[in-house]
């Protein structure tokens, strides 16, 4: 069996967490399933350790990282997409000289050459992104399962060797992700603007109109719950993830609107041919998309 990050034997491997939050803890509970050696938590909140100790998912917890990082294989920024950088640059000295470092940051701009960067020969950090989340937050809603069936996107950049992203690329396999695929960070950032971004600002958007009332609750069925599911959402992170993409969400916005100003000419009009040609061309894309 090969030595270090590249082996495929969940139990040779030891693995540190940073962030202990939905997807750590997540992370923590599969890695747990999968038997890894070791699991190590890094995590700021010492009432947050406790707790996934008592849960089991955690061999060693520590509120900062220290010497003791360097038991692990591989590493798992699961925090702020700002505080990634940083992370990594002030424990650079603590790190297996073989490490592998990857994240789950929704954003990736100018991270991931910025830690690469910084990395001496020998370590490596390959970004992804399990599409894997819930509306909710905190360990208390961490599940392995939240990876079945995910789609896994990787980011490779000129410093990745292809045993790196190839070793990824199987690691997210057996967490249960059905599919992985490579994009560089300007493809996954534009493309994150549309599929995730958009759509939690949609949501917001409509639980915050002045349509909103203490009757609409009565008039609730399955198109506005579906619709408004992630408008439940972290304010903090995703403030952060929106202002870090500001340029590609507005795009986004700017395209969303368009297409709202096609429906209101149409409605305006009492155009009924165009608002069945918008349909079905949004049915026949829903049906190759599922």
């Amino acid at each position: 069996m090969e030595s270090g990050f590249r082996s495929t034997n969940w139990q040779e491997l030891s693995f540190a967490i940073v962030g202990l939050g939905l997807i750590g803890g997540s992370y923590a509970k599969a890695l747990r399933v999968l038997g890894a050696k070791q699991i190590i938590g890094v995590e700021r909140s010492e009432a947050t350790l406790v707790q996934a100790k008592e849960l089991g998912i955690i061999d060693l917890g520590m509120t900062a990282a220290d010497e003791r990082l360097a038991q692990a294989d591989v590493v798992i920024c699961a925090i702020y997409p700002e505080a990634i950088a940083n992370f990594i640059k002030s424990n650079v000295a603590n790190f297996k000289k073989d490490v592998l470092i990857t994240d789950v940051a929704g954003i990736k701009n100018n991270m991931i050459a910025e830690v690469q960067a910084v990395l001496p020969p020998g370590m490596e950090f390959i970004s992804g992104h399990p599409m894997a989340g819930r509306q909710s937050s905190g360990l208390g809603m961490a599940d392995a399962a939240i990876f079945h069936n995910a789609n896994y996107i990787i980011v490779p950049e000129k410093g990745n060797s292809e045993a790196a992203i190839v070793w990824l690329e199987t690691f997210a396999k057996a967490l249960g992700c059905k599919s992985t695929v490579r994009v560089t960070p300007e493809e996954h950032d534009r493309t994150i603007a549309f599929t995730s971004n958009l759509p939690h600002v949609t949501a917001v958007a409509l639980m915050d109109s002045a349509s909103y009332s203490e009757k609409t609750k009565y008039f609730v069925a399955g198109s506005f719950r579906d619709g408004t599911r992630v408008a439940d959402i972290n304010p903090e992170l995703w403030c952060a993830l929106f202002l870090a993409n500001k340029d590609k969400v507005a795009d986004e916005i700017d395209k969303y609107m368009e297409q709202l100003e096609l429906w209101r000419r149409a409605l305006r009009a009492g155009d009924g041919e165009t608002m069945k040609e918008l349909m079905r061309t949004s049915a026949a894309r829903r049906k190759e998309l599922y």
